[in-house]
Order: C-alpha cells, then sequence, then structure tokens
C-alpha cells in the first residue's frame, strides 16, 4: 500500500441541495439559501434564520427503523453517505467489513430527538423518555448506525472539535489508510436546529440577529454581526490510491497536508482569538504537504462572520502568505454555518471546484471590513496550481487546516 490516500467519492446534504450537483450549481449561481427557520418555531428568539436542507425526505435514505431510532442529524449522514458510496461506484455494503472504516466528526449531536423527548419527559403526562434517547442524542450515533447499515467493521471513530472536525475526520481517515485500511468513509453532518440547541449558541454571542436573510451573514464585510446557524455537512469515500487505481475509480483530489492546534486559552471577547495558533496550523499543513505559500490556488477560510474573529482569520492568513494572500473564497453566505459539518462542505466545494475545472467565487464581501483587506475572488476562474488550502476554528479554541492537491479534470465530452 502506498501512503497516499485520495477522495472518489462525494455526498452532499446542504442547504444548497441534496447532492454533490445540486450543490455546486447553488454555488455557481451564488444563490443565498438561507431562511426563516422552519424545524420549530422560532418566536421569542432574537435569532430566527438559519440554512435548513431544502425538501429533504430521509425516508429516500434511511429505513422506518432507522428514522425512529435516530435524529435528523443521523438521517443526514445516512443520505450523504448513500450518495459518496454511490458517487464512487462502490456497493451500498462493504464486501469485505474489516477492510471498509467510518471516521466521521460530531459537534452537537441529536438535538431534535433529544429535545422531544426532555419536553415528554417534563411535560408529558408519562414523565418518560423513549428507549433511544440514551443512543440517539449521542455523538458517536451515525457513525455506529452507518458501521452497522454498511458494514463498516474497520477502525472507526468519531472527532469532536466543533467545526474544525470536518477537517478533522479527513485528517484522521488519511491516517486510517496509512496504517493499512483501504477505504475510509469520512466528512460530518449536523443538525444545531432546535430550542435547546439555538439557546446554548445564542449563549455564546456570536449569532447573528439581523431578520433579513441576504443581509444576515456576511464574514468580512463590515456589516458583519455574527453568524446564521445551518444543518448539513458533506461525507466522502478516502481511498488508498492503490486501491483506487486497481478499480478503475475517478479521482477527484487528494488530502496531501493537515495540522491541528489548540489556542490553550480562553478567546478575548473584544480582541478574538490569538491569530499566532490558527496561523500555526495553516503554515504546518502546508509543510506537511510539501508546499510552498506562493503555490497555493485558493484558501477557504472559516469565516465566522464576528469581526474580532474575522480580523484575527485575515490577521493569521497575512502572517502565513503576506499583504498579498492567494484568492479567497467562501460560501457559507449562501448556506449559514453547519459547524463541523460547514468545514467539511468547504472541503467538498474545493474538490469539485478542481473536478469542475473552475474556481467559484467568492459569496461576498461586498466591503471589507478594516482589518479583513484580502484577495477575493470576485469572479470564477479556473485554476493554476489546484492546490487547496482549507481552515477551521471551532469553538474554544481549536484550529485545524487541510491542503487538497486538486486531479486533473474529465477529458471533456466527444
Amino acid at each position: 500500500m502506498t501512503t497516499r490516500a485520495v477522495v472518489t467519492g462525494i455526498g452532499v446534504v446542504a442547504p444548497t441541495g441534496v447532492g454533490a450537483d445540486a450543490h455546486w450549481a447553488a454555488v455557481l449561481a451564488g444563490t443565498r439559501r438561507t431562511g426563516p427557520i422552519t424545524l420549530f418555531d422560532p418566536a421569542g428568539y432574537p435569532t430566527r434564520i438559519a440554512g435548513e436542507v431544502p425538501d429533504f425526505d430521509s425516508a429516500g435514505y434511511a429505513d422506518t427503523r432507522q428514522r425512529v431510532q435516530t435524529d435528523r442529524w443521523t438521517h443526514l449522514g445516512f443520505a450523504a453517505t448513500r450518495l459518496a458510496l454511490a458517487d464512487a461506484g462502490l456497493p451500498e455494503r462493504a464486501p469485505d467489513p474489516y477492510r471498509w472504516a467510518v471516521t466521521l466528526a460530531s459537534s452537537s449531536g441529536g438535538n431534535l430527538f433529544g429535545q422531544r423527548e426532555l419536553q415528554r419527559l417534563w411535560g408529558g403526562p408519562t414523565r418518560t423518555v423513549g428507549a433511544y434517547q440514551s443512543i440517539a442524542w449521542f455523538y458517536a450515533a451515525s457513525v455506529g448506525q452507518l458501521s452497522i447499515h454498511h458494514q463498516l467493521k474497520g477502525p472507526c471513530g468519531v472527532t469532536v472539535s466543533e467545526a474544525a472536525g470536518g477537517l478533522d475526520s479527513l485528517a484522521h481517515a488519511v491516517r486510517t489508510v496509512r496504517r493499512g485500511t483501504p477505504l475510509v468513509i469520512a466528512g460530518a453532518t449536523e443538525c444545531p436546529l432546535s430550542p435547546y440547541a439555538l439557546a446554548c449558541q445564542l449563549r455564546s454571542g456570536l449569532l447573528s440577529d439581523t431578520a433579513d436573510p441576504e443581509r444576515a451573514y456576511r464574514p468580512f464585510d463590515v456589516g458583519a454581526g455574527g453568524y446564521v446557524p445551518a444543518e448539513g455537512g458533506a461525507v466522502f469515500v478516502v481511498e488508498e490510491l492503490g486501491h483506487a487505481l486497481d478499480r478503475g475509480a475517478r479521482i477527484y483530489g487528494e488530502i496531501t497536508g493537515w495540522a491541528a492546534t489548540h489556542d490553550a486559552a480562553p478567546t478575548d471577547p473584544v480582541a478574538g482569538p490569538d491569530p499566532a495558533h490558527y496561523a500555526r496550523a495553516l503554515r504546518l499543513a502546508l509543510d506537511r504537504a510539501g508546499v510552498r505559500p506562493h503555490d497555493v490556488d485558493v484558501i477557504w477560510p472559516d469565516a465566522l462572520g464576528v469581526p474580532a474573529y474575522d480580523r484575527a482569520e485575515a490577521a493569521a492568513l497575512r502572517a502565513v502568505f503576506g499583504e498579498r494572500t492567494p484568492p479567497v473564497t467562501t460560501q457559507k453566505p449562501l448556506t449559514g454555518r453547519a459547524h463541523q459539518g460547514g468545514s467539511a462542505l468547504d472541503a467538498a466545494t474545493a474538490l469539485l471546484a478542481f473536478h469542475h475545472n473552475l474556481l467559484p467565487a467568492s459569496a461576498g464581501p461586498e466591503r471589507p471590513a478594516e482589518g479583513c483587506e484580502l484577495t477575493f475572488l470576485r469572479s470564477p476562474r479556473p485554476p493554476r496550481s489546484r492546490i487547496a488550502l482549507v481552515g477551521a476554528r471551532g469553538f474554544d479554541g481549536f484550529n485545524s487546516a487541510l491542503v487538497l492537491r486538486g486531479a486533473a479534470p474529465p477529458p471533456p465530452p466527444e
């Protein structure tokens, strides 16, 4: 086996649509898919805007028993995994279970399921919860259910590092491949939209309270005032290169470098996080990939949309790349911030950009805020070096970075 890990399948379930093609079309069109929360009544909450997966029918991806036992977050994981396997040309169940594995990221677990059961406990006449409350909310619920359904019995796990987790999951998948497992399902989905989950996020003071979906989430902009929560994410088939070539798989790209650091200190609410540790993660990922900063084609940033955090991220990028950074693009204003699912979705967008031979324009900012004057990609253009750097930061000090090298695009049809 080689030490190289490639992505051969992508499954997207996001506010931009179900499936990689739907997501890519919405990205190119710059279509904003955030709007009023419909999964519960948000009246009385200062934040009432979110990114929800449109027209999602879990019955198409999970059977009745699976839907009863699990949360919507896991239903989204079922869908994204089935889409990724189909995209990679792989069967629904592993032909050799102990050679396939799954490692996903989890941030907040099964919120809607837990909300319903706890309301029944404290407000219903029976004062009980269902038997599945003990497993449906748990961080490993999606990994466990996918392992059972798809017969993924290799080394399985869960990464828990908030929004950085989507990238950490891919990094862990590469390590698993290098240790001898030829195929790993990786990535993340999220559903942080329930009364309890929204209340927890509001406690941070980082959510946007703007009622206009077109103005609510504006990273790096003079009008930035917080993020908009979202559900969804992306799941990938990560495969050892020789294994992929032997079966004639289509390859989106290679994961060539990654790094994770931690701030190890409380975040200053005025100044934002210290950019030094985030910059170190970016540098380490580039070093491990053997990539020089000026070779990077495009950057997908964390793009939280909170002024102090945006300035800190811009400072970290300038510390690594100098005053003129490579082109920066973000699509989070279109979808909202899906926590660990959002960083996985950024990685999917990067790989799809290389597959389609077109780097998508950034969805903002309209007017960069002071300290956030980065080289934003204002119009689509073909890639040059086919190297992308994806960054993500999780609340409480997590920092992660991933370097992706895109494969050559497929030849045009005759």
